[in-house]
């Protein structure tokens, strides 16, 4: 290692011991007989004291440059209570530039805003800033809290493909020409719904993953083309374990990432009742001084009027089972029937939704009918699942959370961009990598596509 410590962990304990510290030069004063370097890295800052000898080259050195400091650990006579190692200096033997940063066009210091455009094209540097590292760190650490309750539960994290099948329903696919069967596509997936049924259909009874997913639809503060699923499935199960296992789940995140107690179980609301006294799906409920308020929406209806579509759509997607006593209604009146479905609200935006699916080939085939997809469109997209279906598909159900949203909420930004470590602009655009891009005429033609 190049460094006997980071920059945020040397205390008083640590008098008078030699160390090496490698990080960013965050800032850099030259006083005359003496200099100063606050050295940085993730972990935090330490100031360093240059004698007289190494002035000229602080002069010199520009902000943000990487170094390497030798020096001697001393306790300080007044401590800085504004600073994590603020107890100490180093007392500098050895400067070394490892690389010397050019002049910056985006300023690190969090005191001087930048227009978006200008933090997501210099992502790598906006990245340094200490929000965005915390907002990381404090990702990670969800991501962490979670796979750690989910072993506890018996979960499997099992991954499922990303070259998929494009399937009606939902949001547009992102598109990936094949070039060994010219003129057809895989998709992106949208969601890993079939998979994650099938596992429960292979006897994978408790399923998780951290998944990545992909729609091709417009931004907003809440959205991302590419986005992080918390995708869950299980076997043998109703409505109640859901809630029961998810709420027990924001506990255990809550109580370990922010040292909140959540009170469970969380309210519930049928979506009638939401929609006349709150005129949304998804209300937000707290009270005059209460960080989070959870909420679940239940009694869903199974469909929804698309105006763009001129038809009923799924209001989750086509494989959500109707509540039983609404079966009989699929043939006539589908539009009557409600869901075993559920939306998992906190603080006004929906960051969970899931069902109890369909588990039997002759209830699906009903559900395809009631939204007008035709026998050979089910024939072509679904028949691997009716298939299944026919060989023993257990009572199964899930529900996915929006990681993006969840770590939003948490860490109190307005928009997932803040939680996400390279998203695309407002346009779906990358402005660091200059995507989506023109690809050269040979590849084209080595697909089989023309372009207009």
């Amino acid at each position: 290692m190049l460094r006997t410590h980071t920059c945020g962990e040397l205390t008083a304990k640590e008098d008078a011991k030699n160390v090496v510290l490698c990080g960013w030069a965050d800032k850099v004063r030259a006083h005359g007989k003496i200099g100063f370097i606050d050295i940085r890295d993730r972990y935090g800052i330490t100031q360093c004291v240059f004698a007289e000898k190494f002035v000229k080259t602080l002069e010199s050195l520009k902000r943000e440059s990487v170094i390497k400091v030798d020096g001697l650990v001393k306790k300080r006579p007044k401590p800085n209570e504004k600073m994590q190692t603020g107890e100490i200096e180093i007392e500098a033997t050895n400067l070394e530039i490892l690389n010397e940063a050019d002049t910056l066009p985006i300023e690190i210091d969090e005191r001087v805003e930048s227009t978006e455009e200008t933090r997501l094209k210099f992502r790598y540097l906006d990245l340094r800033k200490p929000k965005m590292q915390k907002n990381l760190v404090l990702r990670h650490k969800i991501i962490k809290v979670v796979r750690d309750f989910f072993d506890k539960e018996n979960f499997l994290e099992i991954e499922t493909p990303v070259l998929a099948k494009s399937t009606p329903e939902g949001a547009r696919d992102f598109l990936v020409p094949s070039r060994k069967f010219p003129g057809k596509f895989f998709a992106l997936p949208q969601s890993p719904q079939l998979f994650k049924q099938l596992f429960q259909v292979a006897g994978f009874d408790r399923y998780m993953q951290i998944v990545k997913c992909y729609r091709d639809e417009d931004l907003r503060a809440d959205r991302q083309t590419e986005f992080t699923q918390i995708d869950i499935e299980m076997s043998f199960i109703d409505e109640e374990d859901i809630y029961d296992l998810c709420e027990k789940c924001m506990k255990d995140v809550f109580k370990q990432v922010l040292d909140i107690d959540l009170k469970i179980p969380f309210q519930r609301m049928p979506y009638e009742e939401a929609m006349e006294k709150h005129k949304s799906d998804k209300p937000d409920l707290r009270k005059k001084g209460e960080d989070f308020k959870f909420l679940w929406i239940v009694d869903i209806p199974l469909l929804e009027w698309s105006d763009t579509e001129k038809r009923y759509m799924s209001s989750h997607h086509p494989f959500t089972s109707p509540k039983d006593s609404d079966i009989k209604l699929l043939d006539k009146t589908p539009e009557k029937a409600k869901a075993k479905a559920y939306d998992l609200v906190l603080n006004g935006l929906e960051i969970a939704g899931g069902s109890i699916r369909i588990n039997r080939a002759d209830i699906q085939k009903m559900v395809f009918k009631a939204l007008k997809i035709s026998d050979k469109e089910v024939e072509e997209k679904f028949s691997f699942l009716l298939n299944a279906f026919r060989y023993g598909a257990p009572p199964h159900g899930g529900i996915a959370f929006g990681l993006d949203r969840l770590v939003a909420l948490i860490c109190k930004e307005d928009s997932i961009r803040e939680v996400i470590a390279f998203p695309k602009n407002k346009d779906s655009r990358d402005l660091m990598l200059d995507a989506p891009s023109e690809v050269s005429k040979e590849q084209l033609d080595e697909l089989g596509i023309k372009t207009k």
